[in-house]
């Protein structure tokens, strides 16, 4: 799903591979694309957070292994 302007100003929807004016599409298809565009956008927050939170627990191994070899 993308979002774009055509030579009017009219955004389009692109879906699925067809377009379409949003201006000309209902109030409830409105409503369906507001969703989708804050359900896509809370997946990215999420997974930019388990990416952080990835790098947060490898950096705590790595730290954990360094202690561990001084125990030896």
């Amino acid at each position: 799903m993308s979002e774009d302007t055509n030579d009017s100003g009219n955004p389009v929807l692109t879906f699925e591979g067809k377009k379409y004016l949003i201006n000309e599409l209902s109030k409830d298809i409105k409503e369906s694309i507001k969703g989708l565009q804050i359900a896509e956008t809370q997946l990215k927050m999420h997974e930019d957070t388990l990416k952080l939170l990835s790098i947060s627990r490898n950096s705590l191994a790595n730290q954990l292994r360094e202690k561990l070899k001084n125990l030896d």
